[in-house]
């Protein structure tokens, strides 16, 4: 007697297709989810309420908006992926702008400024990660005091004026070409989309990665997995650093002029974006996709209420609304998976 067997189902494959319903829990389940909802809503009713905000031209002006916080942002998301907090990003970022344009000015070549700007950024970076891993300090209670001193150190540094910045290297980033003679772009725009890849390949695509994702969920079980976690963080800290002085690079190129008092908010804007992003205060959840789609949240509501004529203050209005809703969001997620 012949016995017949079903032939093997190929792996990951269960023979029936999802539903609609589970592919809409898979889809919503997806950090990146809920940004992409609310700039697609955004987007549509900008585009609704205004002639203007669909124009190309608009949008070229959307993306060199969302540059410099864009590219904070990516160093911001490093350190909250580990359950940490950065308040001294946009300060390290400005110090580094005042130290390239000052020494491009009078004292160095363009490429040698630059390259001590991105030492200095770098070498904060490594300094707030110390403190951190060595010291056993809060993220929040370091990066709030580094805050603190940059602040001061770049208004002493600066003794109360701005910098014109010499064209050439230093403002490159600002540079404008044209694709298909219609599309204006600059070169910025390719460096955040280099550094955004980069970065999103690290942290899925490599141990390092996996490691800072499970330092940030559990950082004594990764540690009693045989993960180095005090080395893990001090990484975070320094890649997070150099990411900054690629946001002063992008600063200097947006406008070439460096000044003590500029990005006074651009720490609270980059959490905001790394936060309506989807990746968790609480660390372990989330990545830089979310975040860029989180950036762009913030500047098309920048950018749509101004093309709408609208008071910039409802843009802080919504802005808070959607970082409340987006810990809420987080917060129930993370409690029913517990």
């Amino acid at each position: 007697m012949t016995t017949t067997h079903p032939s093997p189902t190929p792996p990951g494959a269960t023979g029936v297709r999802p539903s609609a319903a589970a592919l809409l829990a898979r889809f919503l389940g997806n950090t990146a989810a809920g940004p992409l909802a609310a700039l697609v809503i955004a987007v549509t009713v900008f585009a609704l309420t205004t002639d203007t905000f669909l124009n190309v031209d608009n949008g070229s002006l959307i993306v060199e908006q969302f540059l410099v916080v864009g590219t904070l942002a990516l160093g911001q998301t490093l350190i909250v992926l580990t359950a940490g907090i950065d308040l001294a990003n946009a300060a390290i970022m400005v110090l580094g702008t005042l130290v390239i344009a000052r020494l491009g000015e009078h004292a160095l070549p363009g490429g040698l400024a630059l390259l001590v700007g991105v030492v200095l950024c770098t070498a904060v970076g490594a300094v707030s990660g110390t403190l951190v891993t060595r010291l056993r300090l809060p993220p929040f209670i370091v990066t709030l005091g580094v805050l603190s001193v940059l602040t001061a150190t770049g208004q002493l540094f600066a003794d109360g004026r701005s910098f014109a910045v010499p064209p050439g290297i230093l403002t490159v980033l600002g540079e404008r070409s044209y694709l298909f003679g219609r599309i204006e772009v600059t070169y910025g725009m390719g460096v955040a989309l280099v550094l955004a890849v980069g970065l999103w390949f690290l942290l899925t695509q490599t141990s390092w990665g996996r490691n800072v994702h499970a330092v940030g969920d559990d950082a004594e079980a990764a540690r009693l997995t045989g993960v180095n976690t005090r080395r893990t963080l001090l990484s975070v800290y320094v890649l997070a650093g150099f990411v900054y002085a690629l946001a002063a690079w992008q600063a200097l190129g947006r406008i070439p002029n460096a000044d003590p008092n500029a990005f006074q908010t651009g720490n609270l804007d980059s959490i905001t974006a790394v936060v309506i992003g989807g990746t968790s205060l609480f660390g372990g959840r989330g990545g830089i996709p979310g975040t860029v789609l989180g950036a762009l949240v913030v500047t098309v509501l920048a950018n749509g209420l101004t093309q709408a004529h609208i008071d910039s203050l409802y843009q802080q209005v919504a802005t808070g609304i959607l970082v409340i809703v987006a810990v809420a969001v987080d917060r129930v997620v993370r409690g029913r998976a517990a």
